[in-house]
Formats: C-alpha cells, sequence, structure tokens
C-alpha cells in the first residue's frame, strides 16, 4: 500500500469505478431511477384520472399510479441497462443531450447542446499525398 503513495502524500493509483454512480435497482443509478420512477408516475396519474372519470371512483388513481411505477422501473430498468451495456459512463446523457438539440433546437441553450458538435457529412483532414 506504501508505493501507492507518492512523496506528496497523493495516491498514485485509484480504482477506476471510484466515481461512477454506484447501481441501486435493475441496473439504474439513482437519478436515472428518479427519472424512470418519476416519469412512470406522471403516465399511471394520467391514466388513473382517465379511468377515475370513466369508472367514477377516485381509488383507481393511486393504484393505477403504483402499478405504472412498478412496471417502468421493471421495462424501463431492463431497457436502459440494454442501451447502456458496453458503453462510456455518459452515453445515455449525452445521447439525450444529442437528441435535445437536433430535434428541439429551442431547448438547446438550457442543456448545453450548443456546445455538441452536430453535423452530417464527410469529415477531411486536407492532407495530401504530394512530397
Amino acid at each position: 500500500m506504501a508505493e501507492d503513495i507518492r512523496p506528496d502524500g497523493t495516491v498514485a493509483f485509484l480504482p477506476h469505478r471510484l466515481n461512477r454512480h454506484p447501481v441501486v435497482v435493475r441496473g439504474l443509478t439513482a437519478n436515472e431511477l428518479w427519472v424512470c420512477a418519476g416519469s412512470s408516475g406522471l403516465i399511471g396519474l394520467v391514466i388513473g384520472i382517465a379511468l377515475a372519470i370513466m369508472f367514477a371512483t377516485i381509488a383507481i388513481v393511486p393504484t393505477t399510479i403504483l402499478l405504472a411505477v412498478s412496471a417502468g422501473i421493471f421495462i424501463g430498468g431492463g431497457t436502459l441497462r440494454r442501451l447502456k451495456r458496453g458503453r462510456p459512463e455518459t452515453w445515455l446523457y449525452r445521447q439525450l443531450q444529442w437528441w435535445i438539440a437536433v430535434h428541439m433546437p429551442q431547448l438547446a441553450p438550457f442543456i448545453d447542446g450548443h456546445r455538441l458538435v452536430i453535423r452530417s457529412g464527410y469529415w477531411s483532414t486536407r492532407r495530401s499525398n504530394a512530397p
């Protein structure tokens, strides 16, 4: 252990996964879990209100929210785990940032989407083979 400490007191080696967010449930980190649960809860709320109006009972709303959150975590966790497999840690966030910058350019300044390089076409190095 002493060989890992430099003369200035800093550590020469840090584990690769030290700064990663820990996986909480079904391959989701805490932030991803909150987003998945919150968005599926909102969907459950909308569906629950529609069902409550249709069947004239308010008790359907919390049940629908609970079922939607459970299904959202189960299905969303599996889907996000499959999407993130073998990709860099920040891939999901950059992919969402890119999608918003391309499809909703008015929101791009709020997520620093204007800093992304968004270009389709051929890139060249402008080099020639002439000696």
